[in-house]
């Protein structure tokens, strides 16, 4: 009986909560169902270091926001975008590395992969954040060009082409925020999700965003996922969104998430790069919402910056920068069910 009173508690002071900040009540949303929360397993090992750019190295450049994949040779492949080099503009391009497995260390160095084309439209050095998708025999890169999100593609997955819409243009979107970048996609319902974030420098404002396709040329207005709440509402507060879904534990790894599924979707949210790296962590039933200043669905924190999750051969990893943003790391990542009782929002404790 006393748990029974103790459940019925927190649901209406979650209802008023929700009312007093005006948000949409959705009483417990986040606690109908199983939750599971990552954890890192084992050491982090180095899979890059800060390369050699010829004549663009400089002491200051640093590998950021980046996207792994496995070529069609069965090779794996690393792209991160370089910032603060000497390549002018926005100081941004693209890097490559190389490995025959997934968990090798080091891998090796191939080179630059991709500079800012101004003819196309293209911001100088404004390259960022890469994102890798496989459909059907065809590779994909989405990337940002500081202003738009863009395409390319490649037959083998290791040399892009850009993809040139009507205009003789790369870009697939842009906004509704500044700065349109660290766009990742999900299948979802058979239509491709795309999350992405921006954020407006004169009001300090940050958020996550999602726009939806069935062809990865024509896409929706975007609609606003996640934003504010515990992690902040900087503009640098909701960085690289990564969503994964996961479905129900006693439910088939293999199962491709649905919006008729009872697993959730799991939104990694970068507040902060560097020695103090954090990424949010939240779980949702719905991929397009993942709380505007409504931390229900927030479910903990790692710290990680620009994270990256595989799955291969039924197994979990997670990629991210390295603290001192002069490589990348990776590690065994395993998922953990977390008890009723922990998802009560700490503000309820």
């Amino acid at each position: 009986m006393c748990r029974i009173i103790k459940n019925m508690t927190i649901i209406t002071l979650l209802v008023i909560l929700s009312g007093f900040s005006g948000m949409r009540v959705s009483a417990g949303a986040s606690l109908d169902r199983p939750v599971l929360r990552p954890e890192i397993e084992g050491q982090w090992w180095q899979i890059a270091r800060n390369p050699d750019l010829g004549e663009f190295t400089s002491r200051k450049q640093q590998p950021v926001d980046f996207a792994l994949w496995q070529a069609r040779d069965g090779t794996w492949q690393l792209v991160s975008c370089i910032r603060n080099t000497k390549c002018g503009g926005k100081t941004g391009l693209f890097y490559r590395w190389e490995a025959k497995n997934l968990t090798d260390k080091n891998w090796k160095p191939i080179g630059i992969a991709l500079q800012a084309d101004v003819t196309l439209g293209e911001q100088k050095g404004g390259l960022q954040a890469p994102h890798f998708i496989k459909v059907g025999n065809v590779y994909y890169m989405l990337y940002g060009d500081w202003n738009r999100i863009c395409l390319a593609k490649s037959d083998d997955g290791k040399i892009f082409t850009r993809v040139l819409n009507e205009s003789r243009q790369p870009d697939l979107f842009s906004g509704p925020y500044n700065n349109t970048r660290d766009a990742m996609v999900l299948v979802v319902d058979n239509k491709y999700y795309c999350y992405y974030t921006g954020h407006l420098a004169d009001k300090n404002l940050g958020a996550d965003f999602c726009r939806i396709s069935r062809d990865l040329r024509t896409w929706s207005k975007p609609i606003m996922l996640a934003a504010g709440g515990r992690a902040g509402g900087t503009k640098y507060s909701a960085e690289c969104p990564h969503v994964v879904y996961r479905p129900e534990p006693k439910h088939s790894e293999g199962r491709l998430g649905t919006r008729q599924d009872t697993g959730l979707y799991y939104l990694f949210r970068t507040q902060r790069y560097g020695r103090n790296n954090v990424s949010s962590i939240y779980a949702s039933p719905d991929p397009l919402n993942f709380g505007i200043n409504d931390d229900r669905f927030f479910i903990g924190t790692l710290a990680v910056a620009a994270p990256e999750i595989v799955r291969y051969n039924g197994r979990y990893y997670i990629a991210a920068l390295l603290p001192g943003l002069n490589g990348i790391r990776l590690a065994k990542l395993k998922w953990v069910p977390i008890e009723a009782e922990d998802r009560i929002p700490r503000i309820l404790k």
